[in-house]
């Protein structure tokens, strides 16, 4: 409120300050109540993170719906931090794997096999050290359990991120180094922005996927230690194990609540920003909207307070921290030689690890495991690659129609958003008790019903990369395609499905690892005391954990890495290596 003061000077004083839009707006107090609002949620959270671990034992979860609105602000929370780490995670590996040649042999290879690592297999040998790093508190439990996220929500990102940096168009690269930009001022001005619009749904996809693992990581039992969070996850998790449908339909709509609230503040007002990062020639005709990014743009205090750091920031970006690359003609075969002996030297060292790995093992798991569980755990691995591949045919068969159809209508995306967000999050934990009753119910067989729970949670890694390929593809190539007049099977050939395969190779790479992960849950069932085992790899891995019976562990996760890795390296690298060399926006 401004108080006018009957000085006629005061009075101008007053007007000259409204005159230079330095007076806050109704805008400026709507966005300052978010801020303040979410900065308290932030803080009270924080604070309950760090109570000692014995209030978990003192005061054990409830199935009261009072606590729900807690519950859900601490796995919120738990999320939020998970998906920032994935980012940074993201800008910085990903980065060094497309920038460099021999950091890229062990980054790219190394996520390959990161991604096939069950969020189980992470947490068999992370809480024990987290906790170890803060004794008597929640904050060691809560660390396992964002970490445990934060591995089902940065390999998305990463791949993402890298498919991205290696299609910048050859074109626009070479006008940057043209201009003399270094290399971090390209990164920054070209590079990031033409990856940010498939990142950004990337992001949206991540964080939904990790409400598919949050029972995992908030309900935690590895042999004799078990942690219960306070969380949504764990709610689940005691109502399923309750059989209480109705706690299961409160945490189901107190997370689509959820999900609705960070799609509404959070993820539709960055679309709508980072829409202009898109790579055209031509106006688009529809841009995707955000009544939180409209209200931001129309603040005045707000914008006056964060102009000084938005400068800092921008010039930031403007510094040459490295110099910009200019070919030298004078001792180009000498270095050729050494940068080819450092090559030799690097992989050397990369099969000496490799090997020294390898070793140390089968060393470990010689002293109590045989021939014969090697060959039971193989075995499960290819009764799951089959489960998967078909999954992901299956999937893709689907979505990759609808997500071009959505994507290139950004009105119908825009609606579509909350509601795939919302999709994507459902725990396929909660359809477990309905899976597993209707089995038992008609007798059907559990190695072939049970396999579909795989893929509830990752088959939205397609949908959502497609979405965000169809939506960067350039306004001008569709007009170029009504001119020439593709109709039909021809557009879809000479058209999209080349505009969209390098972020379909993207999704549909992540969602086999996901499925692969998924196994772990998705092939031991249970509700209440029943409980359905569908023989493969992922439940051979679940078994192996719930007993503590760590040498079984790892030999699944190594077996469960080989396979992950073998195939991609067998279909998805050469189509990631077709799609940069061949179909770039150039």
């Amino acid at each position: 409120m401004v108080f006018l003061a009957n000085d006629r000077r005061e009075r101008s004083a007053v007007a000259a300050l409204a005159g230079a839009r330095i007076l806050p707006n109704g805008y400026d107090l709507a966005a300052f109540a978010f801020i303040a609002a979410a900065g308290y949620l932030t803080l009270h959270g924080v604070g309950e993170m760090r109570a000692p671990l014995e209030g978990l034992s003192t005061t054990p979860l409830s199935l009261d719906p009072a606590y729900l609105p807690e519950y859900a602000l601490r796995t919120t929370l738990r999320m939020m931090a998970a998906i920032v780490a994935s980012l940074i995670f993201t800008f910085v590996v990903a980065t060094l794997a497309a920038k460099s040649r021999r950091a890229e042999k062990i980054i790219i290879p190394a996520l390959d096999i990161l991604q096939s690592v069950p969020v189980l297999g992470f947490l068999t040998f992370t809480v024990t050290f987290f906790m170890g790093l803060f004794p008597g508190s929640q904050l060691g439990a809560e660390c396992a359990s964002i970490f445990a996220i934060f591995t089902s929500q940065a390999w998305n990102m990463a791949f993402s991120f890298y498919q991205s940096l290696r299609t910048v168009p050859r074109d626009l690269d070479e006008v940057s180094r043209s201009f003399g930009l270094s290399s971090w001022q390209r990164f920054w001005r070209l590079e990031a922005p033409f990856a940010a619009p498939g990142l950004v749904w990337n992001t949206m996809m991540s964080m939904s996927g990790g409400w598919f693992f949050v029972v995992a990581s908030e309900a935690i039992t590895v042999g004799n230690t078990t942690v219960q969070l306070p969380g949504l996850g764990s709610w689940l998790a005691l109502a399923i194990d309750k059989q209480d449908f109705v706690a299961v339909g409160w945490a189901v709509l107190v997370m689509g609540i959820v999900i609705l609230l960070y799609d509404q503040l959070l993820f539709r007002p960055i679309v709508a920003w980072a829409d202009k990062f898109r790579f055209e020639q031509t106006a688009g005709q529809q841009k995707p909207r955000s009544w939180v990014y409209s209200l931001i743009r129309r603040t005045r205090l707000l914008k006056n307070v964060t102009a000084p750091f938005a400068a800092v920031w921008g010039r930031l970006f403007l510094l040459r921290l490295l110099p910009a690359s200019r070919a030298v003609a004078k001792g180009r075969d000498e270095r050729r030689v050494v940068s080819r002996v450092i090559d030799y030297a690097w992989f050397a060292l990369i099969a000496a690890i490799g090997a020294w790995s390898i070793w140390d093992i089968v060393s470990y798991l010689s002293q109590t495991l045989s021939w014969g569980d090697v060959s039971i755990a193989f075995a499960g691995g290819f009764v799951t690659l089959l489960r998967v591949v078909v999954l992901i045919a299956v999937a893709s068969v689907i979505w990759v129609p609808l997500g071009v159809w959505i994507g290139l209508r950004p009105a119908v995306a825009e609606r579509v958003q909350p509601i795939a967000q919302f999709l994507a999050a459902f725990p396929a934990n909660v359809l477990f008790p309905v899976a597993v009753i209707a089995i038992v119910a008609t007798g059907a067989n559990p190695d072939i019903w049970l396999s579909p729970l795989m893929v509830l949670g990752t088959q939205w890694y397609i949908l959502f990369n497609v979405i965000a390929g169809a939506s960067a593809f350039p306004t001008d190539l569709r007009e170029a395609s009504s001119v020439y007049r593709l109709r039909s099977w021809t557009w879809w050939r000479r058209a999209i499905l080349p505009g969209i395969f390098p972020y379909y190779v993207t999704g549909a790479l992540t969602a086999s690892g996901g499925s692969w992960n998924a196994s772990i849950v998705a092939e031991l069932a249970s509700w209440g005391n029943t409980k359905l085992e569908a023989f493969g790899l992922g439940s051979y891995i679940a078994k192996a954990t719930e007993a503590g019976d760590f040498p079984r562990v790892i030999l699944g996760i190594v077996v469960m890495s080989v396979f992950v890795t073998l195939f991609n390296r067998t279909l998805w690298r050469p189509l990631y290596v077709f799609a940069e060399r061949r179909l770039r926006l150039d």
